[in-house]
């Protein structure tokens, strides 16, 4: 499958390097086709990826991954093109964590709203799904490195048939569908992009950002 990864960070490096093992096609897409980060990303890898512009990525994806730093999101997703997007599956893994104050971060939206809501609501064709941003981007990729794999990973979001493509890229990186928790619609976003303040605390007082949720009960 042809995948746009928006972004260059750790999270779009290290899903973009995961998703070619797997053996998808990937575009890594910025705001510039010869972004140094993503031409660094693009010489590790012999085969099925590339790098482009914003716009370039999200018209060869099929599905879309928003890698983004959650405040630049929505200025992305403006450069990457309406058309581009449309109708489209995006994974949104972002969070709004804003830094103009320094650290620890605010959210830039919370309680009444989520990115992944606002993702949504402007973008209405769009088949948004939040998931994977509760976690360490390594964990992301490798669930098994803690507790056998045994921990809890969140989807939410309004289109069936989005969620259970997600559920189905969620398996790939070895999630189990025991540990898959479907949330509900997209306003559910709102709790998992709140959770990010308390993950920065345990990653504070730890200094280890291998760790996750598991639900008991």
């Amino acid at each position: 499958m042809n995948i746009a990864v928006l972004g260059t960070g750790s999270v779009g490096s290290t899903i973009g390097t995961k998703l070619i093992e797997l053996g998808h096609n990937v575009m890594m897409g910025s705001r510039t086709s010869n972004n140094e980060k993503a031409l660094t990303w693009l010489g590790n890898h012999t085969k099925n990826a590339s790098a482009g512009t914003f716009a370039e990525a999200a018209s060869f994806g099929h599905v879309i991954l928003n890698c983004t730093a959650g405040t630049a999101t929505m200025e992305v997703l403006q450069l990457a093109g309406e058309s581009n997007i449309a109708g489209k599956v995006l994974l949104d893994i972002a969070n709004p964590l804003d830094f103009s104050k320094g650290f620890p971060p605010s959210l830039s939206i919370v309680n009444t709203h989520s990115l992944a809501e606002e993702i949504q609501n402007t973008y209405p064709t769009v088949r948004v799904v939040k998931a994977l941003n509760t976690m360490w981007a390594g964990l992301m990729v490798n669930p098994s490195m803690i507790n056998g794999g045994d921990h809890n990973t969140f989807i939410c979001g309004n289109d069936a048939e989005a969620k259970s493509i997600a559920i189905q890229f969620l398996k790939s990186f070895g999630w189990k569908d025991e540990n898959i928790l479907d949330l509900g619609d997209i306003s559910k976003a709102r709790g998992l992009e709140m959770y990010l303040p308390l993950w920065l605390s345990i990653y504070g007082a730890t200094n280890n950002g291998a760790f996750n949720i598991k639900i008991v009960s």
